[in-house]
């Protein structure tokens, strides 16, 4: 492989942008640092957070004229290095997973809309930046030409997607409306007076979790305007820098309407650098240059021992992109478990300094974060006030504080100071805690001396048009973070073996899924499926849309879930009690009449969803009437009498996208669009309809609705505002709706009515109580946290995949699968734990045995101890939260790391400073 030159050391580059302000050609920047700017080169470095910079080649004036090197007599870190050169590595690997991302949709190949002579017409990724504290206006959203503060912004959706001209994309890139929903959402926070928002839409496709509820917030409670009309072209105003959109509403009225900003919601597409790659290494790709997969192998290419995540294999966002990257993880990881560990390096860890007895010597180290600090706390004088607290011994400001040369010099000044409490006032702990407790381990220091003050969020963020105030609060949290940490004593962090087997509830395609990979991997699992056989909802799906059949895969999958010696399903079977935790859980499993103890290290949730069964429109009336689950079962039977159908009618959305079940269930659009298409393939004069609200075959299901509209497939949207009614005329099924297009109540008499209805999940779930994991409000259950730990639940040791998450296709089930297993096998290959030492404990001699915190905990990690009786603590359950402290009524229980003297300290820290 071939490393190519960046003439930038990532490790040194502090992101301090003088490279780039001061450069001639402006080579060195961030990507869209100027607006319009598109030589720029942006790279991310560690979590995503600092940006650091690149040199251009192509259009720098040294490599071009010998002369120059300006930005490296200007670096203050010594990273610009015109020495850099191409290097050539040998890897000897037994796997390579292809993560090549993707890039937007440039507007500017194909000028539709004015945007390269416009400086207000701007891409939706160059919004991103201006809404940003580290953007081009230091966060303030004003406009590029005159930087003046808009009143009224337009979004254009479906920028270089669904679009077969020149230039652009057949597919759906699934993330732009949510992302434009964003965006106006966050103007509106921006703006400090009233903003106009409107987003003009071919279907508003919010199909992910929770999306539709961020839809129906955005236009109901904050007033954002959604516009169902495509845009086809935009006139400048005169000089006043804003443009005249032509368009017409949903009254069928022709509109022209002034906005001050246009933002093209642009789509994404594969990088010719991954394109390339793919051909050098044999993987096939589709037309539009992802890489070819299928349905039951969603992260495995076309060549063998080649995986594939992300969006170079389809345009998806975060989430699933993550959820990708595991499962690619996690498949390589079955095909390698023979050699894990064989070429592992241990990583040295420096022995624990022993500080007993030493007086405090506290180090504060005051983050910038670019400008997202910086813009508006005073930096400089939270540190100069730091440096004169009791107890600080040293003080100064970084930068960027989690970039890894930043947590190298930090190491460095620990030693060098002999700090032995440490105090990082940034952002949130709740990301970037670990980072730098692992900065105090790499100095020798427990890394429970150690705090952050949030202020970004508490201070920066939300008192951003207040910087004396900002700063004032920052100063206070940094006072309370330091009297505390003077309290800090060194905690230790207990480790227990781990079972090395698996539970996987649910023997569905996501759970025989899982069970496969942790089987191949060498681990023994035990799948509990409650009915009498394997399969879940998967038996009654004919095909995918890509037209694969469910069936065969489903029947090979079982034949290899039953026959592996490492897999025991018990069929018939439900769990009674759940006892333990991480590494060493005990679930009790009623099966066929007998008790079973089943004892396991990880829990993967699998127990699926179920299709509505539907009160309205005749259904469980007329036999006429059937779900879409109940036609697909028709087509598995080769049901003959559906060739004889004259006329069939599909209705969308039946029991989703209401007031009772607020979302959207995914797959009803694609799954619609396949069986129609599958009827009219079995007889071509079939009428065939489909009433809609928003089309949704999102990504590359864009080519499935594109083949249906061609074939003669009728799309009506009705209007869901209206009735629509299912009766019977005689012997007719009479359907009748009012169409918003025509504007006119319509009429269909269909042989056959297919509801597609909502995919439900069990409210009240036991398992949740069981295993003290929770569920949203539609009862599916709730992920740690939606972007990083999209397949983890808050319990350690339990993960969650398929339709009991969300509802999602069964590509999408068997990735997020994959993707649990592997998470579930990051604990199994530990085989031992290390437990938080941030736990509660239980002074036995002020124990009154009330029983207060082991009713009141969530987490069951408070029991009585049975000889003494007294209350004592699980620390492997403990999650910290410290609700059974504020409940002991006799003051026994305390939370190492926030004991009330350590709580204490900072609220009178707090009282003195307002004094």
């Amino acid at each position: 492989m071939t490393q190519h030159p960046r003439y930038v050391d990532m490790d040194k580059c502090i992101a301090c942008g003088l490279c780039a302000e001061k450069c001639p050609k402006k080579v060195p920047n961030e990507y869209e640092g100027g607006l319009n700017q598109r030589k720029a080169i942006y790279v991310k470095y560690a979590q995503a957070v600092p940006l650091k910079y690149a040199i251009d080649r192509r259009n720098c004036i040294y490599f071009a004229k010998g002369r120059c090197r300006a930005c490296e007599k200007l670096c203050p870190s010594g990273a610009i290095r015109f020495d850099d050169e191409k290097k050539e590595l040998t890897l000897n690997v037994g796997a390579i997973i292809l993560t090549q991302g993707s890039e937007t949709f440039d507007p500017a190949v194909h000028d539709t809309y004015g945007y390269k002579r416009q400086p207000n017409i701007i891409t939706s990724l160059e919004f991103e930046r201006i809404l940003s504290a580290s953007g081009p206006y230091g966060g303030h959203l004003v406009r590029p030409s005159d930087r003046k503060e808009p009143e009224k912004i337009a979004w254009l959706q479906c920028i270089g997607s669904r679009d077969e001209h020149i230039g652009a994309r057949g597919y759906c890139s699934s993330v732009c409306c949510t992302y434009a929903i964003k965006e106006a959402m966050l103007a509106k926070e921006h703006r400090k007076g009233q903003l106009d928002t409107a987003i003009f839409y071919i279907d508003i496709r919010t199909f992910g979790k929770d999306f539709e509820r961020y839809y129906n917030r955005a236009k109901d409670e904050l007033g954002v305007r959604f516009i169902k009309s495509r845009i086809t072209h935009i006139s400048p105003m005169n000089d006043s820098g804003r443009h005249l959109i032509h368009y017409v509403d949903q009254a069928g009225k022709r509109v022209e309407e002034e906005f001050d900003m246009v933002v093209l919601s642009v789509g994404l597409g594969v990088t010719r650098e991954g394109v390339q790659l793919a051909r050098k290494l044999g993987v096939e790709m589709d037309p539009y240059g992802f890489a070819r997969t299928n349905s039951f192998k969603p992260v495995q290419s076309s060549k063998p021992g080649i995986y594939v995540c992300g969006a170079f294999q389809a345009p998806k966002d975060i989430p699933s992109s993550v959820i990708d990257s595991s499962a690619a993880a996690g498949v390589a990881g079955s095909k390698l478990s023979a050699s894990r560990w064989s070429l592992t390096k241990t990583k040295h860890v420096p022995e624990e300094i022993d500080l007993r007895g030493e007086p405090p010597r506290i180090g504060v180290f005051v983050c910038r974060c670019g400008t997202n600090i910086a813009g508006t706390v005073d930096v400089p004088g939270v540190v100069e006030f730091a440096q004169k607290l009791p107890g600080v011994v040293y003080a100064q400001e970084n930068m960027f504080s989690c970039s890894q040369d930043t947590q190298d010099k930090m190491t460095e000044v620990i030693q060098q100071h002999r700090l032995n409490r440490v105090i990082v006032a940034a952002c949130t702990p709740r990301t970037h805690e670990p980072l730098f407790q692992e900065t105090l381990i790499n100095a020798g220091i427990n890394k429970y001396l150690f705090e952050m003050a949030n202020i970004r969020n508490q201070c920066s963020w939300v008192h951003k048009d207040d910087p004396e105030k900002a700063t004032e609060k920052a100063k206070d949290l940094v006072k309370m973070a330091v009297a505390k940490a003077r309290l800090f004593e060194p905690l230790t962090e207990p480790t227990m073996e781990i079972n090395q087997a698996a539970l996987v509830i649910g023997g569905g395609i996501a759970g025989m899924t899982a069970a496969k990979n942790l089987a191949d991997q060498g681990y023994r699992t035990y799948v509990i499926e409650k009915s009498c056989r394997l399969g879940g909802q998967a038996q009654y799906l004919h095909e995918t849309w890509r037209g694969e059949s469910i069936q065969q895969h489903l029947t090979e999958l079982i034949q290899s879930v039953e026959s592996d010696e490492r897999i025991e399903v018990f069929l018939n079977s439900r769990i009674t009690q759940v006892d333990g935790f991480i590494g060493s859980f005990k679930t009790t499993v009623e099966s066929n009449e007998e008790s079973i103890v089943l004892e396991h290290g990880v829990t993967i949730f699998a127990c699926g969803a179920t299709e509505l069964k539907p009160d309205q429109y005749l259904y469980g009336k007329d036999c006429r009437v059937v779900t879409g689950l109940e036609l697909q079962k028709r087509f598995i039977e080769n049901d003959s009498s559906l060739k004889k159908l004259n006329t069939v009618a599909f209705v969308q959305c039946v029991g989703s996208r209401i007031p009772e079940r607020p979302y959207c269930s995914k797959v009803c659009c694609p799954q619609s669009i396949k069986s129609a298409i599958t009827l009219k393939e079995s007889n071509p004069n079939m009428n065939v309809y489909i009433l809609y609200r928003d089309m949704r075959p999102y990504g590359l299901r864009e080519d499935l609705y594109r083949q249906a509209r061609s074939s003669g497939i009728a799309f009506i949207r009705y209007d869901s505002d209206k009735a629509l009614d299912a009766t019977v005329d005689q012997t007719d099924l009479r359907l009748t709706f009012t169409d918003t297009v025509l504007k006119k109540q319509m009429e269909i008499r269909p042989d056959l009515l297919v509801l597609a209805s909502a995919i439900v999940s069990e409210k009240d779930n036991p398992l949740a109580r069981f295993y003290k994991v929770p569920q949203n409000d539609d009862g599916f259950f709730v992920e740690a946290h939606v972007k990083l730990r999209p397949v983890d639940f808050a319990t350690d040791g339990v993960f969650v995949c398929g339709i009991a998450h969300a509802p999602k296709p069964i590509d999408e089930s068997i990735t997020q699968a994959q993707a649990a297993a592997a998470r579930a096998v990051t604990v199994l290959s530990a085989r031992q734990l290390s437990v938080s030492g941030t736990v509660a404990a239980v002074d036995q001699n002020r124990c009154s045995s009330c029983g207060v915190c082991v009713s009141i905990c969530p987490y069951s990690a408070p029991r009585f101890n049975e000889k003494s009786g007294k209350a004592e603590i699980q620390p492997a359950l403990c999650k910290g939260c410290g609700l059974c402290c504020a409940s002991c009524r006799s003051g026994a229980i305390h939370l190492k790391g926030f004991d009330n003297d350590q709580i204490f300290s900072q609220i009178f820290a707090l009282n003195r400073a307002a004094m």
